[in-house]
């Protein structure tokens, strides 16, 4: 089975999602990987090796869902435990094959130069993932600087920081690349946001369409669905599990192959703009207050914001971002009447809301499948949810159990 999608499109959209984990300081990984890009250009490297390496640095960071790791990542040179979002990256990278280049360079971004050369790693992986290494180390300082005036002023003073670094840190060669790259302001000005988005967009422009197997969508949207559901321990595996549960019950209704496969697909990325909301708000035990409750209900606007742009996913953008809309139009975040949308993304919110009760949470026990219903049909009464979607459910009540817990 085919869906006309173009496999690098995607993962540049998606990885738009691993920069919104930064809240209030988003492009991290988008600034790497322009600063790799200008660097490999100088080195004299064209076309796919380019590409490579503008790609390599949107997703160096595919380990991190935390705002407070990515904090330190952009605030501190070093710390301890710098290690664990590079082999998380690395288990996400290893077994996908569209990708797996990347995996190693992953791993070791935060390895110093001189580890990687007494340690005999390959010396095309070394070269890789040290200029990585470098230009995540420059992003770093350059955030610390931010706020102390326009940033080609604080160039220098940042150039010194590398260059003291080079033989320990960094490949002495690399550091006189980066030292001639870096020279001039123009270079620290393409880091500002109306730059860097003019790039990506000539990035998506240079596209060769590759019409990505189903299969290979499924993988990597499985990917960034880990990523999401690591954030918190209030919604580990929950992407997972409503996937597995929105095509079963789109099966039952009768839905074709391509639309059950398209629906799962969007399961599993349907959570991917909550990588912008603050872990604080996600762990809260207690009740939100206005401002925590408008972060956690802008999350599926976002998600729409980030598979919108993939050409050929029109309709599983639309069945993600609609997930919490309700009949009679009291759900969010555009207040659509829910029983006006596609069935599919119906299913979707049935199946978010169905997983969510009878999943295990750090504050309750998940609910059993009786339970679950009698908590479906109150919001039939309450004109919050669709009576077919219920009966549905209760219709292959264990299968629906086994296929929402797919995850755990």
């Amino acid at each position: 089975m085919k869906l006309k999608a173009d496999l690098r499109d995607v993962t540049l959209a998606l990885s738009e999602a691993l920069d919104l984990v930064g809240v209030d300081d988003v492009g991290h990984g988008k600034r790497v990987g322009l600063m790799a890009h200008a660097c490999g250009k100088v080195m004299g490297l064209q076309g796919a090796e380019l590409a490579f390496l503008f790609d390599l640095g949107t997703l160096h960071d595919i380990g991190v869902s935390s705002t407070q790791v990515h904090r330190q990542i952009v605030s501190e040179f070093a710390w301890p435990g710098a290690g664990q979002h590079c082999e998380t990256g690395w288990e996400l990278l290893n077994g996908y094959a569209p990708l797996v280049a990347m995996a190693l360079p992953v791993r070791y971004h935060h390895t110093p130069w001189e580890t990687l050369v007494r340690d005999g790693v390959e010396l095309d992986i070394v070269r890789q993932t040290n200029l990585i290494s470098l230009a995540d180390r420059v992003d770093a300082l350059r955030t610390m600087y931010r706020d102390q005036g326009a940033m080609p002023m604080h160039a220098d003073t940042i150039r010194r920081e590398i260059r003291s670094r080079a033989r320990t840190q960094f490949d002495p060669e690399l550091v006189d690349l980066f030292l001639e790259t870096s020279r001039t302001e123009a270079f620290w000005l393409m880091l500002e946001p109306r730059s860097i988005q003019s790039f990506v967009q000539d990035m998506h422009g240079q596209n060769v369409w590759v019409e990505a197997s189903m299969g290979d969508l499924w993988q990597l949207a499985l990917i960034f669905s880990r990523i999401v559901d690591a954030k918190s321990p209030f919604t580990a595996e929950h992407s997972r599990g409503v996937a597995a549960l929105a095509k079963l019950l789109a099966r039952r209704l009768g839905l074709d192959a391509c639309s059950c496969a398209k629906l799962e697909i969007a399961g599993l990325l349907h959570d991917v703009g909550k990588l912008r909301v603050p872990d604080e708000i996600l762990d809260k035990p207690g009740g939100l207050d206005a401002r925590e409750r408008g972060l956690i209900h802008a999350h599926s606007f976002e998600t729409y914001q980030i598979l919108r742009h993939i050409k050929g996913f029109e309709e599983i953008s639309t069945w993600a971002a609609y997930h919490h809309e309700e009949p009679g139009g009291q759900g969010y975040p555009f207040r659509l009447d829910a029983s006006t949308l596609p069935v599919e993304a119906r299913l979707l919110r049935m199946a978010d809301i169905f997983q969510a009760m009878v999943q295990d949470r750090p504050y309750r026990k998940g609910l059993g499948l009786q339970q679950t219903l009698v908590f479906l049909k109150d919001l039939v009464r309450q004109g919050r949810m669709e009576p077919l979607f219920v009966d549905l459910a209760a219709s292959c009540g264990e299968e629906a159990m086994t296929a929402a817990m797919a995850g755990a």
